[in-house]
C-alpha cells in the first residue's frame, strides 16, 4: 500500500496520519504522497504537501510552498518565495517572479480556443506573473496577458487583458478598481488615475509617485519590509 492509499484509507476509518516531509538531496522537502519526476529543478527549503505532481523541466526556487493538490508542468517556472495554495494547476507557458501569491483553486491556461480532437501544443501561450502579485481564489487568467508587480487579482475575477502593476482588479471580466501598495493595503486613489499625484500607504507608510500607468515607490522609499527602492 502505497502513501496516497495509506492516507485515503486512515481518512475513511478516521484515523489522523501523521504527514510526512522528508527532504530530498538539493535540500527541498516533499510529502511522501507527491511526485517529482527526474529533471524538475526545486530550490532550497520549498516544500511540496500533499498529493502534488512536480513535472520533468519545471523550474521551481527557494522557499516555495506548494499546497494540497497543486500539478506544476514542465516549461513552467517560479521565482523564489511563491506560495501556491490548494488545488492549482501551473500549466507551460506559466512564470511566477519571486514573492508571488496564488490563491486556492485559481486557474491558469494556455490555450485560447480548445478542442478534445484538435491539438494544439504548438500553440500555448506565456502567461507572466510580475514580482509581489497576488491572485485570489477562484481567478481565472486567460493566457497570453501579463500581471504586473504587486497587482491584486481579487477572488473569482476573470482577467482577459494585462494588468498594470500595482493595480487592484476585480469583477468579470476583470477590471481596475483601484491600487494598492506592496503591503497588500488599498491605497487612497481613484480608479481612473493622472499624471503628477502622490500618496502614501496608510499602513506600511511607503510613498507613492503617481502617473498615468499607475503609482509607483518614490525613489529612496522605505518599503514595507524596511528596504530602500531604487
Amino acid at each position: 500500500m502505497d502513501a496516497r492509499e495509506r492516507a485515503l484509507l486512515g481518512r475513511a476509518q478516521g484515523v489522523s496520519l501523521v504527514s510526512e516531509l522528508r527532504e530530498r538531496p538539493g535540500g527541498y522537502f516533499v510529502h511522501e504522497s507527491s511526485y517529482v519526476d527526474d529533471g524538475a529543478i526545486i530550490g532550497r527549503e520549498t516544500r511540496v504537501w500533499h498529493f502534488c505532481h512536480v513535472n520533468r523541466g519545471a523550474v521551481i526556487g527557494e522557499r516555495c510552498s506548494l499546497g494540497q493538490n497543486v500539478v506544476v508542468m514542465p516549461g513552467t517556472r517560479l521565482g523564489n518565495n511563491v506560495k501556491v495554495q490548494n488545488n492549482v494547476s501551473i500549466y507551460e507557458g506559466v512564470e511566477c517572479e519571486d514573492d508571488v501569491f496564488l490563491g486556492p483553486s485559481m486557474v491558469f491556461t494556455n490555450v485560447t480556443n480548445p478542442r478534445s480532437h484538435i491539438s494544439r501544443k504548438h500553440e500555448y501561450q506565456r502567461t507572466a506573473v510580475g514580482r509581489g502579485a497576488s491572485i485570489g481564489a477562484n481567478a481565472t487568467i486567460i493566457c497570453g496577458n501579463s500581471l504586473g508587480e504587486y497587482c491584486f487579482v481579487g477572488a473569482g475575477a476573470v482577467v482577459t487583458r494585462d494588468v498594470p502593476a500595482y493595480a487592484l482588479v476585480a469583477g468579470v471580466p476583470a477590471r481596475v478598481i483601484g491600487w494598492i501598495c506592496r503591503c497588500g493595503v488599498r491605497l487612497a486613489l481613484p480608479a481612473a488615475l493622472s499624471a503628477g499625484g502622490e500618496v502614501t500607504c496608510g499602513t506600511c507608510s511607503t510613498h507613492y509617485t503617481v502617473s498615468e500607468h499607475g503609482p509607483r515607490p518614490t525613489p529612496g522609499a522605505i518599503d514595507a519590509a524596511g528596504s530602500e527602492r531604487r
